[in-house]
C-alpha cells in the first residue's frame, strides 16, 4: 500500500484523504492551523468540514508540511487555487526528485490567470505531475457515493499508479494525458456555474439554464481550442460532466453564490454565508483576462466577470446576452 501525503484539510482534501484510507493507503492529512490539526487528532473528526464521516486511523493529521511529505510516495494538493503556487514553491525543496505530485485543486493561477500544470511545472521539475478532476462533490466522495472522475498526466506509468490507488468499486478513475483540458474543464465551470445560479435567482426557469449550460460548454470548448486541449476531455467527464453537476445542483458553492447574486445579495455576504472559498468569482477575472490575451470571445464568461466585477448588474448582463445579434450555432471550430 502506498503513503500519501494530503496537502489541505479542506472538504476535497478530506474527502480523498478518507478514499484512500478506505482502499487501504496510509495518509498525512496536513492543515495549516494547529487548532484543526489538534481537533483531528482528538475526535478523529474534522471540525470544519465533513464532520460527519469519523478519520480512520490510517489518517494522521498534522501541522508540519515538511513532516507530511517526508518519505510520501505521492503528494496530493488540495488547497485553493489562490494558494496553489505559494504551495508547488513550498514543496519544491523538501520532496526528492521522481515524486509524483498531484492535485485536485480546481481553478488558475492567481498570479498571472494561467493553468496550474503550468505553475506546477517550473516550481517541480523533474516530478510526475498529475491533475484529477471530473463531476464530485466532496460530500457524496465522502459518503461513498458512486463517483467517476478523470486523472490526467504525461507520465503513463506513474498516472496509472495513481489510477489504481483512488479507484474502488464506489470511485472510478479514467486516465487522460490531457492536462490543458482537465485543467480548463475545472476551472470555467465554476464561472458557468454562478451564472446559472443567476439565471435562477432572477426567476428565468429551465430554459434559460438549459441554453447557459449548452452554450457555456462552447465557450469551454472555443477556449480550449485556443489553448491546445483535446476537445475530447471537454466533452467529457472534466468538461461536460463537471459543467452539468456544478451548475444544476445546489450543493455547488458556485451556484449558489450565482443564486445569490441573481437575488440581490452582495458577494461579500453570500461568501460568509457559504463559509468557504467560492472558486469561481476570482476565476471569472482570470479567464476573462486569459480570453482577452488569446482573443477568443466568451460572452457568458464576460458578462459573469462584469458582475463579480460590479461593473453590471445581474439582470443588465443577461439582458445584453440576450440582445446580442442571432448567429450560426456552430463556429468554425464547431462551437
Amino acid at each position: 500500500m502506498a503513503d500519501y501525503a494530503v496537502l489541505g484539510a479542506g472538504s476535497w482534501g478530506t474527502a480523498l484523504a478518507l478514499v484512500l484510507a478506505r482502499n487501504g493507503h496510509a495518509v498525512r492529512l496536513w492543515a495549516h492551523d494547529p487548532d484543526t490539526v489538534r481537533a483531528m487528532a482528538d475526535t478523529r473528526r474534522n471540525p470544519r468540514h465533513l464532520g460527519d464521516h469519523p478519520l480512520p486511523a490510517a489518517i494522521r493529521p498534522t501541522v508540519s508540511l515538511s513532516a507530511a511529505v517526508d518519505g510520501a510516495d505521492t503528494v496530493l494538493i488540495a488547497v485553493p487555487s489562490h494558494a496553489f503556487a505559494a504551495t508547488v514553491q513550498t514543496l519544491a525543496p523538501v520532496i526528492t526528485t521522481g515524486t509524483p505530485v498531484m492535485w485536485a485543486t480546481k481553478g488558475l493561477d492567481n498570479a498571472n490567470g494561467g493553468l496550474l500544470h503550468d505553475v506546477a511545472a517550473a516550481a517541480l521539475p523533474d516530478r510526475p505531475l498529475a491533475a484529477l478532476s471530473g463531476p464530485s462533490f466532496a460530500g457524496e466522495v465522502a459518503a461513498g457515493l458512486p463517483t467517476a472522475v478523470v486523472l490526467a498526466g504525461r507520465d503513463r506509468a506513474v498516472t496509472e499508479r495513481l489510477c489504481d490507488d483512488f479507484h474502488d468499486p464506489r470511485f472510478r478513475v479514467y486516465r487522460s494525458d490531457d492536462r490543458i483540458g482537465v485543467g480548463l474543464g475545472g476551472a470555467v465551470k465554476n464561472i458557468l456555474a454562478i451564472a446559472t445560479g443567476i439565471a435562477d435567482g432572477l426567476g428565468f426557469g429551465a430554459n434559460a439554464r438549459s441554453g447557459l449550460v449548452t452554450r457555456g460548454l462552447a465557450e469551454v470548448r472555443r477556449l480550449g481550442a485556443a489553448l491546445g486541449a483535446d476537445d475530447r476531455t471537454l466533452t467529457g467527464l472534466a468538461g461536460l460532466g463537471d459543467l452539468m453537476l456544478t451548475c444544476t445542483d445546489d450543493q455547488s458553492r458556485n451556484r449558489r453564490m450565482g443564486l445569490a447574486l441573481g437575488r440581490g445579495e452582495s458577494i461579500d455576504a453570500a461568501t460568509a454565508r457559504i463559509g468557504e472559498v467560492v472558486e469561481g468569482v476570482r476565476t471569472a477575472v482570470e479567464v476573462g483576462g486569459m480570453a482577452r490575451r488569446l482573443g477568443v470571445e466568451l460572452p457568458i464568461c464576460s458578462a459573469v466577470e462584469s458582475v463579480v466585477g460590479g461593473t453590471c448588474t445581474p439582470i443588465d448582463a443577461a439582458t445584453a446576452l440576450m440582445a446580442r445579434r442571432p448567429g450560426p450555432e456552430f463556429d468554425d471550430l464547431g462551437t
